[in-house]
C-alpha cells in the first residue's frame, strides 16, 4: 500500500463522517490536491461545495480561509497590502486570505477581472508579487473556486485562458433521497462537520504530491493521453482544442488516480475516470454545435470511445 493510498483513505472515510453520497467528486478533490492543481466547482447553491472545502481542510489539519467574491472585492483584499506602522515609521506586510493552505473562494465569477486574475495568478505560481516583493505561499496549496452556473447576473464570467488554469471543473449534483435522509438524520443533534478531526498532517499531505510523481506511465498509456488530447484539436464540433497544459493535467491527475487507486503504474482506466473534468473545460464549441445541444462532456465522451484503448500487460510494467 502506498503513502498516497493510505493517505486518501483517511481523507475519504473523516469526510464521509460529514458528507454523504459523494465518493466520486471526494475521490476526484483528492486527485486535484494531489496533483498540485486547483478544482472549479460549479453547481447551484446549497449542495454542500463549503462543506466539501472546510471537510478537507478540517481531515488534513491545514489552515483554511475563505472569500466571498463581490464586485467590489479588491486584488489587495485577497493577497494583503503593505500598511504603515506610524509607530516604527514603516510600512508593514499584511497577508492576506490567499495565504494558507486551502483557499475557497465562493462565487468567483461575482467578482472583477482585475481580483480574478490577482487570484489566479497565485494559482499558477504559488507565490504573490505585492509592492515588488515576492512571497511564497504555503504548501500544500489548493484553490476551490465555486460558481452558481443558473444566475448570470451580475457576474463576470472567468474567460477561458483563466478556466485552463483549474485542473478540475466537477459538480457536487443533488443527493439522492436515501442520502438525503441520512445527511437529517446526522443533522439532528449537531452539524458533523464541527465533530471532523484532522486524520493526516500537511506534510504528509505534501509528501504525497511528491509521491505521485514516481507512478510509473507506460510509453503507450502516454500515447492514448495524447490521443485524447490531439483528437480534440482537430473535432468539427470545436472551435477550439485542448492545449498541452491540459496533456499535463491528464497525465499528472491519472499518475494521481493510479496512486489513489493503490497501484504503482497508471492504466488506461484512470484516464478514463478523470477526463471528463480534466478537458470539458479546456474546449470551445462551436456555436452550431451547442444550437445541436452538444455539450464539451458529451463530446470527451465520443473522442475517448472512438479511440483504441492500449493494453498494458504487468510484464511491461515490471520491465522499466
Amino acid at each position: 500500500m502506498n503513502i498516497a493510498n493510505e493517505t486518501a483513505k483517511k481523507i475519504i472515510t473523516n469526510v464521509e463522517k460529514a458528507i454523504v453520497g459523494k465518493r466520486k467528486q471526494l475521490v476526484l478533490s483528492i486527485v486535484a490536491w494531489f496533483s498540485n492543481g486547483h478544482i472549479l466547482l460549479e453547481d447551484v447553491p446549497g449542495v454542500a461545495k463549503t462543506m466539501l472545502a472546510r471537510a478537507l481542510a478540517k481531515s488534513v489539519g491545514c489552515s483554511f480561509k475563505r472569500i466571498q467574491c463581490t464586485p467590489d472585492l479588491l486584488p489587495t483584499d485577497v493577497t494583503g497590502a503593505s500598511i504603515f506602522n506610524q509607530k516604527t515609521n514603516e510600512f508593514e506586510f499584511r497577508a492576506g486570505p490567499i495565504f494558507c493552505n486551502l483557499l475557497l473562494a465562493d462565487e468567483i465569477n461575482r467578482t472583477t477581472p482585475r481580483t480574478q486574475a490577482a487570484l489566479l495568478e497565485a494559482m499558477a505560481e504559488a507565490r504573490v508579487t505585492v509592492d515588488g516583493v515576492t512571497r511564497d505561499l504555503p504548501p500544500p496549496f489548493l484553490v476551490i473556486a465555486t460558481q452558481n452556473p443558473v444566475d448570470h447576473e451580475g457576474t463576470f464570467p472567468l474567460p477561458e485562458a483563466q478556466l485552463d488554469r483549474f485542473l478540475m471543473r466537477f459538480s457536487l449534483g443533488y443527493p439522492s433521497m436515501d442520502d438525503e435522509l441520512r445527511m437529517l438524520q446526522m443533522l439532528e443533534k449537531q452539524h458533523p462537520l464541527d465533530a471532523l478531526q484532522s486524520v493526516v498532517s500537511s506534510a504528509d499531505l505534501v509528501a504525497c504530491q511528491e509521491a505521485i510523481k514516481g507512478i510509473f506511465v507506460d510509453p503507450k498509456v502516454r500515447q492514448y493521453i495524447l490521443q485524447i488530447v490531439h483528437a480534440t484539436r482537430v473535432h468539427e464540433d470545436l472551435a477550439l482544442g485542448a492545449s498541452p497544459r491540459a496533456s499535463i493535467a491528464l497525465f499528472r491527475s491519472s499518475q494521481a488516480m493510479a496512486a489513489v487507486r493503490g497501484r504503482e503504474y497508471v492504466q488506461p482506466d484512470d484516464i478514463k475516470k478523470i477526463v471528463g473534468p480534466v478537458m470539458a473545460h479546456r474546449i470551445i464549441l462551436k456555436p452550431e454545435s451547442r444550437l445541436r445541444r452538444m455539450t464539451a462532456e458529451k463530446i470527451i465522451d465520443e473522442i475517448v470511445a472512438d479511440i483504441a484503448i492500449p493494453t498494458i500487460t504487468q510484464a511491461s510494467v515490471l520491465d522499466e
